[in-house]
């Protein structure tokens, strides 16, 4: 079962937003048994978007289009599925109700005529109910092929997938199972690992794959199955999971499905009443940012200096300023002081700390680029840990980031470990 994607916008091409839809609509497919094949951008120009239907038309069963289905001139799909199916649009009086009630209810502009031609479709097309907007999805079967038309607003597709296509292609269609477990892992580069474990994927059967998909510092390792049966997939990859365990457990710490590592952290602080706080320089606020994603964070986070500059770091984490010129702003020593400073500036049992050099520039410190300090405030002892991670910016905060998270996670089990 072969799928293809097709989004239609000169925003996409001319990098104006990224392409998010069809990540989510990958998924969503994937997960009941439909493989995406392709995944086409293109302008809003009617000879593109008839020549690019026709040639999907040629790989894919179900070919799932997003975007041009504005209210402006420049929205030229539907004009274009009219002349691809040889149609012609009607009004659709459901789909204008709808569109009249949103207005009435949320929109504070008039409804204009714009608008209101929303609701001519296709009469080949069998329209599908936009919950949160006034452009319909559009439906259309070409003998054993589907074509799926959809407005490019994220959170409209991710409704009309949710509640619309995908039940209807499960209907339609007989799917094979494909399944996917992916393994987090963190601390071990991929060559590492896979020198670790090839032995182990040597011996992988034949319907079950392995990629590596490596990212600043942590390493995901997806096992796929592809078959008919659900469970006998299911035991198959826990069974692999199981051997793998023997070979990686020291660096696996969860499945990409689970909990990201810093929920599984917050967990482990409310669970033992310990609460965090963070001092950021090289990371300017990320370690916060990611804490505080979760709804309830303010139970253990309890807050963040970035202290960006070094004079911050003297000012409002009260790091010895002879410290800073005896041992860099860039060291051990000057890592271990800000987390302490945090430590006792919000009350909190831990705090995590982050300075280095991330580049271009040397800053402050003669520490080579790519040179980062972690330090880490317990209620008993105060670590800090050196990494040279890259002589790329993003690269070095990314890694700082994930690496910092990693450490953390390591003590607190330690420590829940001994009491």
């Amino acid at each position: 079962m072969k799928a293809e994607i097709v989004t239609i916008g000169d925003e996409i091409l001319i990098g104006q937003i990224v392409d998010t839809n069809s990540v989510f609509i990958s998924k969503e497919l994937n997960k009941i048994g439909v493989s995406v094949h392709q995944i086409t951008s293109i302008q809003d120009d009617r000879e593109h978007i008839l020549q690019t239907l026709g040639e999907a038309s040629s790989r894919a069963d179900i070919i799932i289009i997003t975007g041009g289905l504005g209210p402006t001139k420049d929205d030229i799909t539907k004009k274009c599925l009219c002349e691809f199916f040889d149609d012609t649009l009607v009004k659709n009086d459901k789909v204008l109700h709808h569109i009249e009630e949103l207005f009435k209810k949320y929109i504070d502009t008039p409804i204009s005529d714009l608008n209101r031609e929303q609701a001519m479709l296709p009469s080949k097309a069998v329209a599908l109910h936009n919950e949160y907007g006034t452009a319909a999805g559009m439906w259309f079967k070409k003998g054993n092929q589907v074509f799926v038309s959809m407005p490019g607003v994220p959170y409209e597709m991710r409704g009309l997938m949710e509640h619309e296509i995908i039940p209807r292609i499960m209907t339609e269609f007989s799917r094979p199972v494909i399944l996917h477990k992916t393994v987090i892992t963190l601390g071990l580069g991929e060559s590492a690992i896979a020198e670790r474990i090839e032995a182990w994927e040597d011996q992988l059967p034949a319907h079950i794959k392995l990629a590596y998909l490596p990212n600043l510092g942590r390493v995901r390792l997806r096992l796929s199955a592809r078959g008919t049966d659900h469970k006998e997939l299911e035991d198959a990859i826990d069974e692999q999971i199981i051997e793998l365990r023997k070979l990686i457990g020291d660096i696996m710490y969860g499945f990409e499905d689970d909990d990201p590592v810093e929920m599984v952290i917050a967990r482990l602080l409310e669970k033992n009443k310990w609460t965090l706080s963070t001092a950021e320089s090289c990371t300017g606020g990320r370690l916060a940012s990611r804490f505080t994603e979760a709804p309830g964070s303010s139970k253990t986070f309890k807050g963040s200096v970035v202290c960006y500059a070094t004079q911050s770091k003297i000012d409002l984490l009260e790091v010895p300023e002879n410290l800073i010129k005896e041992k860099s702003v860039v060291s051990a020593e000057v890592a271990r002081a800000m987390a302490e400073g945090a430590r006792k500036k919000f009350n909190t049992d831990f705090a995590l700390s982050t300075t280095g050099n991330a580049g271009p520039e040397k800053g402050d410190s003669e520490a080579e680029v790519g040179t980062v300090f972690m330090g880490l405030a317990t209620p008993g002892e105060t670590l800090a840990f050196e990494f040279m991670f890259s002589n790329h910016r993003e690269k070095v905060i990314g890694k700082t980031v994930n690496k910092s998270l990693q450490i953390l996670l390591e003590q607190l089990l330690k420590l829940q470990s001994t009491d």
